[in-house]
This record gives structure tokens, C-alpha cells and sequence, in this order.
């Protein structure tokens, strides 16, 4: 499973975490998200501890930057039963 989160460098004021799988293709599957009231890793770590106390982050954050210019960070994850 993949979690993902943003900076809201746009203003739009959606700030939230994702949380999808990916088929063989790559493709996003099982996509649900919740709402954080901070940007980036530090604040997707604490709200997902309280959504999710289950769900565990299993590996470091990656930062990228899409073509739109907001930065956005990538963690693997599984369910704490499934480690």
C-alpha cells in the first residue's frame, strides 16, 4: 500500500493523506483518503496514527514535486498484522 501527502502549495485548502494499492500495471486501486490539518510527513504521521492506529508506515517518506510545482510525499504501508 501506498500513502501519499501534500503540501497545499495552491491554496486550494484540501489538505488530507491518501492511501491506495496498486495493481500489476501500477495503476492506483482501493483509494480512500482523511483530512489533516497540517501539510506534509509530520502531520500525515500523527493524524494517521489516530484514523489508522493499525496502519504502519514501512519505510521512509519520498518527496517529489509535480508538474504543477506541489511538493508531495510517497511512504510504503501496511496494516499492523500484516508487518
Amino acid at each position: 500500500m501506498t500513502l501519499v501527502c501534500y503540501n497545499d502549495t495552491h491554496g486550494w485548502g484540501w489538505k488530507h493523506v491518501d492511501l491506495f494499492v496498486h495493481d500489476a500495471a501500477g495503476r492506483e486501486l482501493g483509494w480512500v483518503h482523511w483530512g489533516v490539518p497540517e501539510d506534509g510527513p509530520d502531520a500525515a504521521d500523527r493524524v494517521t496514527a489516530t484514523v489508522e492506529p493499525s496502519l504502519r508506515r514501512t519505510s521512509d517518506w519520498r518527496h517529489s514535486q509535480s508538474a504543477s510545482g506541489m511538493d508531495y510525499w510517497e511512504a510504503d504501508a501496511s496494516w499492523a498484522d500484516q508487518s
